[in-house]
């Protein structure tokens, strides 16, 4: 049961972070706290560890956050359940996999709660010279990220590594000895393996993003996760963003790391898995199901991501 005092500690921090609470009384009601925890190491670093549950969907703008001068917010998420997106085609299941966002402090967002769903993050407010403190004589090949007159948005699957570490953070005791010790090392450790996979994105010029933009590349994101079984079209997603093709192709790079061909392959490998894994689908079902008519380029395509054909991975979950 989460007690009034944690309660109350979070509306405060929550205020702090760019969510004034007051404005959104009524969403925040149907909000199940789960569990959170704050751990304030400011003013290099402030950890905030949640999970929530909305009893219905609901939206809340993100203010800029000034509790930190100059840094970044790093947030680390899981989601439970599937999210719904209504087409013209009907309901379909919008898949999020374990991702992490990171956005300089002045941006000011909308953050969606599906009714559902349930959320666990761990977020991470860090100043930026601690942050290439920490990089050491890497940090110059991060430079856009240090950049602070520009607003980005950096969006990265995350790694194994991370996932494991995220796992034993969000299930460790609140009542854990050294607390303030434990959590900084942790954060520490989820950044380590961060950066490493930022090393492996894709280059590409960074531009200052506005709010449109993003929504843009977004709404092709949502349109490639919500169509893991048939292809898309070029001119279908210029329409659906609203910009050119070629800007898109720099916007979605930009934003996650990857081309929107090989994002959308990396989503459907890892639906894969999953159908392999938790629905105890065969590879031939499997591979119908995500839409591949030939069943050894999807086993190629597998091999390419997890190291193994499907049948023999499956084999030895």
């Amino acid at each position: 049961m989460f007690d009034h005092e944690n309660r109350q500690e979070m509306l405060y921090w929550a205020a702090k972070m760019g969510i004034p609470v007051s404005a959104h009384g009524d969403g925040m009601n149907e909000l199940q706290l789960n569990e959170v925890r704050i751990i304030n190491l400011l003013p290099e670093m402030l950890v905030m560890v949640r999970s929530v549950t909305a009893g219905k969907t609901f939206s809340y703008s993100r203010k800029s956050i000034d509790i930190i001068r100059r840094g970044l917010l790093i947030s680390f998420q899981n989601i439970s359940g599937h999210s719904f997106n209504k087409s013209s085609r009907g309901t379909k299941l919008l898949q999020e996999q374990p991702h992490v966002r990171i956005t300089p402090l002045h941006l000011k967002s909308e953050i969606l709660f599906p009714k559902g769903i349930t959320i666990r993050q761990i977020t991470i407010l860090i100043d930026l010279d601690y942050l290439k403190n920490f990089l050491g004589k890497s940090q110059h090949q991060f430079e856009y990220l240090f950049n602070d007159e520009k607003t980005l948005l950096i969006e990265e699957f995350m790694s194994p590594e991370m996932a494991t570490v995220f796992s034993e953070v969000v299930n460790t005791s609140s009542a854990t000895i050294l607390p303030e010790a434990y959590y900084k090392l942790r954060a520490l450790e989820l950044l380590y393996f961060l950066f490493k996979n930022l090393l492996n994105r894709q280059e590409v010029s960074h531009q200052n993003l506005r709010n449109d933009e993003i929504e843009a590349v977004y709404r092709v994101r949502n349109k490639i996760a919500s169509s893991l079984d048939k292809p898309f079209t070029q001119n279908e997603l210029v329409k659906i963003s609203g910009v050119n093709r070629l800007k898109l192709r720099k916007l979605f790079t930009q934003v996650f790391g990857k081309g929107i061909y090989e994002y959308h392959q990396f989503l459907r490998m890892q639906e894969a898995a999953r159908l392999l894994k938790d629905e105890h689908l065969s590879v031939s079902e499997t591979g119908y199901q995500l839409g591949f008519s030939n069943l050894s380029y999807f086993g190629r395509l597998f091999e390419k991501h997890f190291g193994a054909k499907p049948k023999k991975w499956s084999s030895n979950l």
